[in-house]
C-alpha cells in the first residue's frame, strides 16, 4: 500500500502534512473495510444474491483507487 512518494518528498513536507495525509489514508481504508463488511454481512444463499459481495468489493476497490492506495 505505498504511494509513489520518495523518502525525500516526505522529508520535504512537514509533520503536519504527513499526519494529515496519513489520516486521510486511514479514513479511506476504514471506508473500504466498511464497504467490504457490508457486502459480506449476509452469506450468499437463495435469499441473498452473490452480487451483494461483488458490489462491496467493487466499491472498496474504487475507494482505494480514488485515493491512490
Amino acid at each position: 500500500m505505498s504511494q509513489n512518494r520518495s523518502p525525500e518528498s516526505d522529508a520535504a513536507t512537514g509533520p503536519e502534512a504527513r499526519l494529515s495525509r496519513l489520516e486521510a489514508q486511514v479514513a479511506t481504508l476504514a471506508e473500504a473495510v466498511r464497504a467490504l463488511a457490508r457486502g459480506l454481512e449476509n452469506i450468499p444463499s437463495e435469499n441473498v444474491p452473490p452480487q451483494e459481495a461483488e458490489r462491496g468489493a467493487r466499491l472498496a476497490h474504487e475507494l482505494l483507487l480514488s485515493q491512490g492506495l
